[in-house]
């Protein structure tokens, strides 16, 4: 696992070795940030269930400005640590370490423009977090949801589906915020 493109690019990651971790491929990466685009530089981004890093690190590396980072595995978060440190990208990182739903409860910073949803693979695991997740998010923000191809996307009132792709028997699915009234 690497970084692909930016400041950090070449970089070479670790992740964790315990199964409960699932880290996310290269060409998962490239295809994601493929679709965002122009959306990465200079936003504010969220990374919930971040694992190793990996997707949050590569914003950064494109030119995000901020990104949280939320773990509760503590060799996870170990790792974390250690890839923004590597990467040299730790000064504009903020990690959170504990469990997502209580950080998304308790959070009150500022709004971030970009979200990265990477929960265990179960439906139950996504509505909860995408639903608490709304009120954290600016206006026309994007969340990208990982997801196994045969759970369902939950519909969140908020939220509007935009695009899907399927990688084997992952399912990456962007979401962007709808405009308040």
């Amino acid at each position: 696992m690497r970084v692909i493109a930016g400041s950090a690019r070449g970089i070479v990651l670790a992740a964790p070795r315990n199964r409960a971790t699932r880290p996310i491929t290269d060409r998962v990466k490239e295809t994601v940030f493929g679709i965002l685009g122009d959306r990465v530089p200079l936003a504010r981004v969220l990374d919930l269930y971040a694992g190793s890093g990996a997707i949050g690190i590569e914003a950064l590396s494109r030119g995000a400005e901020h990104c949280c980072f939320v773990e509760h595995g503590r060799e996870a978060l170990a790792i974390l640590r250690q890839n923004l440190e590597r990467a040299r990208l730790d000064d504009r990182a903020e990690v959170r370490a504990g469990e997502v739903l209580r950080f998304l409860a308790a959070f009150g910073g500022d709004r971030f423009d970009l979200a990265f949803l990477d929960p265990p693979f179960s439906e139950r695991a996504i509505l909860a977090p995408l639903e608490r997740l709304v009120p954290h998010l600016s206006p026309r923000a994007t969340v990208i949801v990982r997801r196994f191809w045969r759970t369902e996307l939950p519909s969140v009132a908020g939220l509007i589906p935009w695009r899907e792709r399927r990688l084997g028997e992952t399912v990456v699915a962007f979401l962007e915020r709808e405009e308040e009234q």
